[in-house]
């Protein structure tokens, strides 16, 4: 099972970015779910960098195993679980 967030639609909404972030996170941990594939969409990067500054956060990164930038989308991570 692998859980999915498309940020497309709320990328210019900061504090709504950060909710749908740890409303997913907390998903993950509920379920076990092995990966959580977040896509924040080409564009100039800067929500990209916001994804990457959340999950560099002390209390979000003890949860996760490893990030994967995907090679062939420039837009879209993996975040990986080790349960």
């Amino acid at each position: 099972m692998k859980l999915k967030l498309d940020l497309h639609d709320i990328y210019n909404h900061g504090d709504e970015i950060e909710r749908a972030l740890k409303r997913v996170f907390d998903e993950a941990v509920a379920k076990k779910a092995p990966m959580i594939e977040i896509i924040p969409g080409k564009g100039s990067g800067q929500l990209k960098k916001h994804v990457l500054r959340f999950l560099e956060r002390k209390d979000i990164k003890p949860l996760y195993h490893r990030v994967e930038k995907d090679s062939k989308n420039f837009g879209r991570l993996f975040v990986h679980f080790r349960w």
